[in-house]
């Protein structure tokens, strides 16, 4: 989008992407629209991303806001290029057949790239909306993911992040209807000089046997997974209207760690769902110990318009907050726990901004030196420090 803006003579335009997972989420893309406007009264303000595909009209009735672009559209050079004259220019994202291409010159730094090798979801859990902003599964073919991928390493970087809304169920819209794991190997086979990849949140009973084998004997593929849990209690899973079971997650993490016992593993996890009871909700927090998970993203409950879960009983906010905050208390724990066993460690380290990067498992480190963005190095940790590893460059 930045560079199509740039090329279009849109510079100096503030472009918001935002996002509609949460309520909290639009309010907050709200609150920063009108503060962009008072601190930059002639700039030009356009909106997009999932908040606008799915409620277009309201963002188009803010005065601060001069032009608002669909999900589908923000990635194409003439809707930059050749703007129309409305103000809103949004299409029926269930009309989309394929996923549009990505710029790959399009990143800031030269750690990590992420590159978008599935956009969609067909399937409709009852509390998400992202469908309605996103549409449905489209699959980016394996050779030209290969081709993304081959340019970024050759433009200097050292790890690559699959990334999707339903990254699992990768290719079924692909004629052989390809594995996200028969996809990533044969990227891995195109391009050897990649040396780290890693993959975005997964479905635990999505993935293939090509991907187990990958997880089992490929090097390159990071011993890190971050699954699309949303909560551990079966009866809310089912209200949910999810795919998998709290003991399909259990024989997955067991599966992992049998292949690589090191497995760094993070979560989804929706705090208060509607219904949820004190024992159900107890049972998240049984799993997220069951299952030694270090990565929490937790989420208090966000009823949205549209969806079935948004017509169930609902739990009192504070209720919602306050469970929250102990499964965002239990992460903690469990990433200082995580952080003890690779203290006195030797990692290798992608460097981001800031003197700081990530370990094959994830883990934050603080480097004891400069070393510029994008390098990958050896590092010995030698202590924990604010929720972060720190360490010494080793033979750089």
């Amino acid at each position: 989008m930045r560079a199509h803006a740039s090329k279009a003579g849109l510079e100096d335009a503030i472009i918001f992407n935002t996002c509609a997972v949460t309520k909290e989420a639009e309010r907050q893309a709200r609150q920063a629209i009108r503060r962009a406007r008072r601190e930059n009264p002639n700039a030009k303000i356009i909106v997009t991303g999932c908040a606008a595909q799915i409620d277009p009209d309201s963002y188009g009735a803010m005065p601060e806001v001069d032009r608002v672009i669909g999900n589908d559209l923000k990635l194409k050079e003439e809707t930059w290029t050749d703007a129309p004259p409305e103000k809103v220019a949004v299409n029926d994202i269930m009309a989309v057949k394929e996923t549009a291409a990505h710029l790959i010159e399009g990143f800031d730094g030269r750690a990590r790239a992420f590159v978008q090798v599935q956009n969609g979801c067909d399937h409709r859990c009852t509390f998400c909306i992202i469908p309605y902003g996103r549409g449905n599964s489209r699959s980016v073919p394996m050779g030209e993911i290969a081709q993304q991928v081959k340019a970024l390493v050759e433009s200097g970087y050292k790890e690559v992040v699959f990334t999707g809304v339903d990254v699992t169920s990768y290719g079924a819209d692909l004629p052989g209807s390809p594995s996200l794991g028969q996809m990533i190997r044969r990227v891995l086979a195109l391009v050897p000089d990649l040396p780290r990849l890693r993959l975005s949140s997964l479905d635990p009973v999505e993935i293939d046997d090509d991907l187990w084998r990958l997880i089992a004997e490929e090097p390159r593929l990071m011993p890190h997974l971050h699954l699309s849990l949303q909560a551990g209690d079966d009866m809310i899973l089912k209200r949910m209207k999810r795919r998998h079971l709290r003991q399909d997650v259990i024989d997955v993490c067991e599966r992992a760690r049998s292949y690589r016992p090191d497995m760094a593993f993070g979560a989804d996890i929706i705090a208060g769902f509607p219904t949820e009871t004190e024992e159900m909700f107890d049972n998240s927090l049984k799993i997220v110990e069951e299952c030694d998970l270090t990565f929490l993203h937790v989420f208090p409950y966000s009823a949205r318009k549209g969806t079935p879960a948004a017509k169930m009983p609902q739990l009192p906010g504070d209720i919602r907050k306050e469970r929250a905050a102990r499964l965002r208390e239990l992460g903690d724990k469990q990433q200082q726990k995580f952080l003890k066993l690779h203290v006195k460690q030797q990692r290798q380290v992608i460097v981001e901004k800031g003197n700081v990067g990530h370990t094959e498992h994830f883990a934050p480190v603080r480097l004891d030196k400069e070393i510029e963005p994008g390098h990958l190095v050896t590092v010995k940790t030698t202590k924990i420090d604010g929720g972060m590893l720190c360490g010494h460059v080793v033979g750089n």
